[in-house]
């Protein structure tokens, strides 16, 4: 049995809360009193605790030191959400409009209607051919939508555009105009840590080949059997155009290749990683994982019916 005190439950009003020595580690929110007898909260980190006093790391403002004696409540309390998870939808997306070569772009508040020709020997990209319908337009919905229509049937293309899946936007289009799901459309945005999916993904292959410049960077086998791209936007790395021949699958090529993208995008101070898989691809999903990135948001693209 532990000889560790229980949390306070009960007893005199500064003694009423779930804090002890349990919640050393974890996060939680303390009100205690002052030496004038007025009651202030502290948010952090616990770092310790003590017969007499607790030390609370304050978010942001270092650490402070508690009576136990002066506690009036505290409670645990969720971790704090990361600097990637408080980004919006809309600004992580933002981080990739630059991933297109030759890709023409208007902006409509924060809409963002694209168009961009296949690559040779690609096939043309959804992303890269769609209304970026996240964020505020600017203008009501229905000249926003209006406005997309006439960008793409000024090109010759089939309207579409990229919203956050469930969002109000989808609702909008498949509610209001009858619009539908792009078949096999839908993906997730995933994001990791450089460092850690660095260290998890490990050294990069003997035979890669890569090729750079200031903000994007290639790397590819000598037998172009497996072949990748990033893209650095400030200190985001975005990571796409993954390929590996079937034939060669199941080798580890493909980690092999991210990890020179990741190392590389490291030594220009990259901290965030992120890209596009589809919600439907098990093997790359399960691979990502490994590698420690988290869908952040799901994509979602639509059409007219």
């Amino acid at each position: 049995m532990s000889d560790a005190p229980e949390p306070h439950s009960v007893g005199s009003p500064t003694q009423q809360h779930r804090l002890g020595p349990h919640v050393v580690g974890q996060r939680i929110v303390v009100r205690h009193l002052l030496p004038d007898g007025r009651a202030t909260d502290v948010l952090g980190t616990c770092l310790s605790w003590g017969a007499d006093n607790l030390v609370v790391d304050r978010d942001g403002a270092g650490p402070v030191a508690i009576r136990v004696a002066d506690v009036v409540t505290g409670k645990p309390v969720p971790p704090r959400a990361s600097v990637r998870d408080r980004v919006s939808a809309r600004e992580a997306e933002g981080h990739g409009l630059g991933v297109f070569e030759g890709m023409e772009r208007v902006d409509l508040g924060d809409w963002v209607l694209r168009s961009c020709p296949a690559r040779p020997g690609d096939r043309p990209r959804k992303r890269a051919n769609s209304a970026l319908a996240m964020g505020d337009a600017g203008v009501p919905l229905t000249l926003a939508t209006n406005t997309v229509l006439r960008f793409y049937e000024d090109r010759g293309q089939t309207p579409m555009v990229q919203v956050k899946a469930a969002s109000s936007y989808e609702r909008w289009f498949r509610t209001t105009l009858d619009w539908r799901p792009v078949p096999g459309g839908d993906a997730h945005f995933q994001v990791a840590p450089v460092s850690r999916a660095l260290r998890a993904a490990g050294r990069g292959a003997d035979d890669l080949v890569l090729t750079e410049s200031d903000t994007a960077c290639v790397v590819e086998t000598t037998d172009g059997s497996a072949r990748g791209e990033a893209f650095l936007d400030g200190d985001w790395l975005g990571l796409h155009h993954l390929v590996v021949d079937p034939a060669r699958r199941r080798q580890g090529l493909g980690t092999a290749v991210v990890a020179d993208l990741l190392d590389w995008g490291a030594s220009l101070g990259a901290s965030t990683a992120w890209l596009h898989v589809e919600t439907g691809n098990e093997a790359g999903l399960a691979t990502y994982a490994r590698l420690g990135f988290a869908t952040h948001h799901t994509n979602r693209y639509l059409a007219p019916a």
